[in-house]
């Protein structure tokens, strides 16, 4: 069964977009301890992407440069419409912030990933 029939995506889904870094993380988490297959990577990477923010709302900066790396790695080879959702932009967005991290300038300014519907 794909994740996308869980009622609990949508709700990870819905917190990640509304930025509650630390919940979507954890609502991301239970459904990827239930998953097997190339599904739970993509999961994994979307929840390291969260954890990531909650280290940067914490000032943890290495934190959250160490995984929004592995977040992106984990999401590297998504395509469009994995899950329902644009994964590469989600991606992309977070490459962007690591990039900054690792320039040792403020990702403040630069997008916030979003999880959108791929349509």
């Amino acid at each position: 069964m794909s994740v996308q029939v869980d009622p609990r995506f949508q709700q990870a889904v819905d917190l990640f977009n509304r930025r509650a870094w630390y919940e979507a993380h954890d609502a991301f988490e239970e459904i990827w301890h239930e998953t097997a297959g190339p599904e739970r990577r993509l999961l994994q990477g979307i929840l390291q992407i969260a954890v990531a923010h909650v280290h940067l709302e914490r000032g943890n900066l290495r934190g959250a440069t160490i995984l929004l790396g592995e977040g992106v790695g984990r999401l590297s080879s998504a395509i469009p419409g994995d899950l329902g959702l644009d994964l590469p932009l989600v991606r992309d967005q977070a490459r962007l912030r690591l990039e900054a991290l690792q320039q040792e300038t403020d990702p403040v300014a630069l997008p916030v990933p979003e999880l959108r519907d791929h349509s």
